[in-house]
């Protein structure tokens, strides 16, 4: 990943958090690991997330000294993702079976919180892998990089989906997702209002779920936040001025090529429809998406 993409997978995964803070009610716990959490997520993340953070971890170490009073909050080793998955499992698991029933989402929170747990145990370990060092018979790396912890977020996800839950994130959206709503926007029965409308309404989402932006960022693009410069550049480049993570000014930009291997998810096939329903008499400045009548 590049800088751009990395700084909007973090974003992405703070919102979740932060959607996620009552589902984590402050309590009283009296331990040195959960005091420790505190002082950790103080200095690494902004107040909102970082509550959201705090809370979590607390109700991890509380879950688990509740099982066992002799567990180890600061321990890492070959039981350590099975940990986490169990309480993931309390929290999101079905209520027939007596746990919580929380979303999906509030299991993508748990595990971002616990990775922050896990590397301010271990600064220094690698943040991509979980694996055995044959040599010192220790686990490296994180244990919410774990295949066990990865392999059972796929399975809670479609268990979930199975169970009739909707993402309300366009960056939740799979490859299916946006396939069905590229059919279902620019199918030949709709009228031409119809069609107007759904090409609008493609195009955005479409550059939400490839740039991994919240709607609201994507329907306030401008004209010139786009740069295409024909005959010399083969993408087109989309800036914006400001994310919610960097208030300060500085430009974040996307380089979108085109994609003649899979047409649905075209980024300039879906700037071409969409100039071809404005039309060369638009004055190309201002908002990139406009009311259509």
């Amino acid at each position: 990943l590049d800088l751009e993409d990395a700084d909007s997978l973090l974003e992405h995964v703070q919102d979740l958090v932060a959607q996620h803070f009552d589902e984590f009610p402050e309590d009283k716990v009296d331990d040195d690991a959960a005091r420790y959490a505190a002082e950790m997520t103080k200095a690494s993340i902004t107040d909102g997330t970082r509550n959201g953070h705090l809370r979590i971890i607390k109700h991890f170490i509380t879950f688990h000294l509740r099982r066992d009073p002799k567990w180890d909050a600061k321990r890492v080793d070959e039981q350590t993702p099975k940990d986490i998955t169990a309480f993931i499992t309390r929290k999101c698991g079905p209520t027939e079976k007596g746990f919580e029933g929380k979303k999906y989402s509030t299991a993508v929170s748990t595990r971002a919180a616990l990775t922050m747990w896990y590397r301010s145990l271990r600064p220094n370990e690698s943040t991509a892998e979980w694996r055995l060092d044959p040599v010192t018979n220790t686990w490296r790396g994180l244990p919410t990089r774990s295949r066990d912890v990865s392999q059972f977020m796929v399975g809670l996800e479609k268990t979930k989906a199975k169970s009739g839950e909707v993402s309300s994130s366009a960056r939740a959206l799979s490859l299916e997702d946006m396939h069905r709503l590229y059919d279902h926007c620019l199918k030949p029965s709709l009228s031409l209002a119809e069609k107007k409308a759904g090409i609008v309404r493609y195009v955005a989402y479409l550059l939400a779920w490839l740039m991994m932006l919240r709607i609201d960022e994507v329907v306030s693009l401008k004209f010139e936040n786009i740069d295409k410069i024909p005959g010399e550049r083969k993408f087109l480049q989309v800036s914006l001025n400001t994310r919610k993570q960097s208030q300060t000014g500085v430009l974040h930009s996307w380089r979108l090529w085109a994609n003649d291997n899979d047409p649905k998810i075209c980024p300039m096939r879906a700037f071409i429809l969409l100039a071809s329903l404005y039309g060369p008499s638009t004055k190309k400045a201002g908002p990139l998406f406009l009311r259509i009548s």
